[in-house]
């Protein structure tokens, strides 16, 4: 291969171009150019090898009610686009089966075993290593009793290669001045990372890219025509032949395999931020998941920032102000300091069983893909990138892709 398309400019998207570029491929990556458009920009920065169990299960079913935004919660339907999520959540039911379950978790601990070295590896080649923080995770819980049940809960949950342990008194001690009050219990999650910041991460990955030679072209592909010896992609009236494509586009890259023939059942799990420049969260406080609240704090180079909600719809539609109301709510009622904020809301791509798309088209070899991976983009996206280019030049990947298939879906 000589040249190659990306399409999808997100951090996948970018990861890919920049092992592809840096292999020699010539690469173009065109994306609309919209940094705040996908999740890429708004996620929590939290590199999570420990969640290696699918969210397609009956346990989650069981508890869906529980978890509504309208009693709380942080998952919500978008009613008028019924259209689209409940034909996903016929096939999220589907992959509930048991055997399913578990072939998803085989998939997901595969994939993540090696994610934060991954991570490392590719803030080597952007030159860029002060871009990943393995500092670990916590969970915390503010009430006693629900604190009892969480831990109870999270020692039967599987967690990979992170090793987890209660956090003591002197530890959750880190928290005063910090919140309202000190957490009732904690655990964490070592093995676990964080970017220090998603969009400089992005923004480390592209630059490099565009230094060994890569091109970007500002705008949004259209057209797909996978030939026998060519790939040609038409954008505002013009178009590009390459020896192949890579299809990263993240939530929007249903209607690219469409026109493929392949279905690719996405759904836009839209999630939400607050963000801040004016904060007092100490640098050495970990990524911080209030469990009771399904909500994330991070603190990065650019602020503090706040993160929550499971909103399926139109990864298009406008967003939905109460969403942010909430996060407002939560952060004040927490003590957590928080001054002039930023509003984002984005969707991730998420497929029905919750395991990413990867891997190289059957009947358009040209064609190669990385979408589908819902919350886990930035912590799969170096393994990702790794595997794509193993595709991209014939070798065997570091381990058997067969359960990313898209063809999977009929």
């Amino acid at each position: 291969m000589k040249s190659l398309v990306v399409i999808g400019g997100g951090l996948i998207g970018a990861a890919c171009a920049l092992q592809m570029q840096h292999a020699g491929v010539r690469t173009t990556l065109i994306d609309p150019g919209d940094k705040r458009r996908g999740a890429s920009y708004g996620n929590a920065g939290h590199l999570g090898p420990e969640q290696v169990s699918p969210w397609s299960t009956w346990g989650n079913v069981a508890g869906a009610a529980g978890r509504a935004f309208g009693l709380g919660g942080a998952l919500d339907f978008r009613w008028r686009d019924l259209g689209l999520w409940a034909p996903w959540s016929a096939r999220f039911l589907a992959a509930c089966d048991a055997r399913r379950v578990a072939a998803g978790q085989a998939a997901l601990t595969a994939i993540l075993n090696d994610a934060v070295p991954a991570w490392k590896r590719l803030a080597a080649l952007a030159d860029a290593p002060e871009i990943v923080r393995d500092h670990g995770h916590v969970v915390v819980w503010m009430n006693r009793a629900r604190a009892d049940a969480g831990l109870k809960a999270w020692a039967r949950t599987p967690v990979g290669g992170v090793r987890v342990r209660e956090w003591r008194a002197d530890e959750l001690a880190l928290y005063d001045g910090v919140l309202g009050a000190r957490p009732a219990a904690g655990l964490f999650f070592e093995g676990a990372g964080q970017v220090r910041d998603p969009q400089h991460a992005r923004d480390a990955l592209l630059a490099a890219f565009t230094a060994r030679g890569g091109e970007i072209i500002a705008d949004s592909v259209r057209m797909i025509d996978a030939g026998p010896s060519d790939v040609v992609v038409g954008f505002s009236g013009k178009t590009l032949e390459a020896d192949a494509v890579l299809i990263a586009a993240g939530a929007w890259s249903h209607p690219l395999m469409t026109q493929l023939g392949v279905n690719a059942p996405l759904i836009g799990e839209r999630g939400y931020h607050i963000h801040s420049g004016e904060h007092a969260w100490p640098e050495d406080l970990p990524t911080t998941i209030f469990e009771e609240r399904s909500m994330v704090i991070s603190r990065f180079t650019s602020g503090l920032r706040a993160t929550s909600f499971l909103e399926f719809g139109d990864a298009s539609a406008a967003p939905d102000a109460r969403k942010w109301a909430r996060l407002e709510a939560h952060v004040r009622d927490l003590g957590v300091r928080f001054g002039e904020r930023d509003r984002w809301m984005g969707p991730r791509p998420t497929l029905p069983d919750y395991v990413p798309a990867i891997g190289r088209l059957r009947a358009a070899p040209r064609v190669l893909y990385a979408f589908g991976h819902a919350h886990l983009g930035l912590t799969m996206c170096a393994v990702t990138s790794e595997l794509v280019l193993a595709l991209a030049q014939e070798r065997a990947p570091a381990f058997d892709i067969a359960p990313y298939r898209i063809e999977r879906f009929k």
